[in-house]
């Protein structure tokens, strides 16, 4: 009997210490307010404090992509028609300045080069014959209008080969080194600038027209970002600042530039676009690819509070106030730019500057208020 009576005793102890146990982890919960025991609170590692000012930078976010200036892409065409007889390279490719594309062939450089050469031998002659009409005037063995025809012709013989000479260098054939014995139907096509080959519209056999773009080159070497800014930003954009730009692939990758022109005029969606430098220039970037990007505006002394200390539900920031010992209340904010591990806080009336905020353990309170309520 003793021994039963020990039992129901021991029975009896350690319900009311399990009830004891379950009634101090118990939360309070009124409407956004909540009151924790001291047990939770040291379990939460909850810690209040007022809040302080300091200086940080406006962070604003732009978008853009990865472009290259005028001077760094080049489509290519033919300077004359002709047909397709080599074609060296595929896109991706790397081709230096001056190097041949291409080749193509045309019966009528042949007929160029003749006339050439033709009025550049007649030149030769009419220049003789204007020499000798002219002493020959001197001394008035013949008339002005003999001399001046002879004059005439050397310049209208002139005129022609000179034409010529430039139809023949922009095919890429020498004038000066042009004989009877070189001359050739065929001319090559060759790269205005070094760079990648993006796009090659040509294959052997093909016949391609001056207005045909043969190839498209882009020249990796000179890469800048251009971001597109809103008005409500613009006035606080200006040359020089730093720029911190990532894909969406890769957001802990970010690459360092500096702002180098504004554009001076507003597209259809109000923006306008600014053009960075990289910092770095050996980049394996891609002209087009969608970049994000961060610019460090000028700091400006605001309200702060951790980083921690602030939560989200649904869509809607908040911190927690102090309102007495134990007891907090969900306390809505706005908020701006996060830097060194604090985050700004908008339109923080002057009046709550004397209230004490949960500045760590403000997820815990969410979720004992929230997982109660439901």
């Amino acid at each position: 009997m003793r021994k039963l009576l020990l039992i129901l005793l021991c029975l009896m102890i350690f319900s009311c210490s399990k009830k004891a146990t379950v009634q101090e982890e118990i939360s309070a919960v009124q409407g956004n307010q909540v009151t924790l025991t001291d047990l939770q609170i040291k379990n939460s590692g909850i810690e209040t404090n007022t809040l302080s000012n300091l200086d940080i930078a406006h962070k604003i976010m732009l978008t853009g992509q990865i472009d290259v200036p005028p001077q760094g892409m080049a489509s290519v065409s033919a300077p004359s028609g002709g047909y397709v007889r080599v074609s060296r390279f595929m896109p991706g490719n790397f081709v230096k300045k001056g190097q041949t594309l291409a080749t193509l062939e045309n019966p009528e450089l042949v007929q160029l080069q003749q006339d050439y050469l033709l009025a550049k031998s007649n030149l030769q002659y009419a220049q003789q014959d204007y020499s000798r009409q002219k002493d020959l005037n001197a001394n008035k063995a013949s008339s002005d209008k003999v001399t001046q025809k002879a004059f005439n012709e050397s310049q209208n013989q002139n005129i022609m080969m000179k034409g010529m000479a430039q139809k023949l260098a922009a095919m890429g054939i020498s004038p000066t080194a042009l004989n009877a014995n070189n001359i050739r139907r065929t001319f090559a096509v060759v790269s205005p600038i070094s760079g990648y080959i993006s796009t090659v519209n040509i294959n052997i056999g093909q016949y391609v027209s001056p207005m045909d773009k043969m190839f498209d080159i882009v020249n990796t070497g000179d890469l800048h970002l251009a971001l597109k800014v809103f008005e409500k930003d613009l006035n606080k954009i200006k040359t020089g600042q730093k720029v911190f730009a990532y894909t969406n692939q890769n957001p802990t990758n970010k690459y360092e530039a500096r702002i180098f022109i504004i554009g001076k005029d507003f597209s259809a969606d109000r923006s306008v676009l600014v053009h960075c430098h990289f910092v770095d220039n050996n980049l394996s970037l891609i002209p087009g690819t969608f970049m994000n990007a961060e610019i460090e505006a000028d700091s400006a002394n605001g309200t702060v509070i951790p980083d921690d200390a602030v939560v989200t539900w649904e869509e809607k920031q908040y911190v927690f106030e102090e309102i007495k010992p134990k007891t907090y209340r969900m306390f809505p904010v706005e908020i701006g730019n996060s830097e060194n591990g604090f985050t700004e806080l908008l339109n923080f009336k002057k009046e709550n500057s004397n209230k004490k905020f949960v500045t760590k353990g403000a997820y815990q309170l969410l979720m004992a208020l929230k997982n109660v309520e439901e």
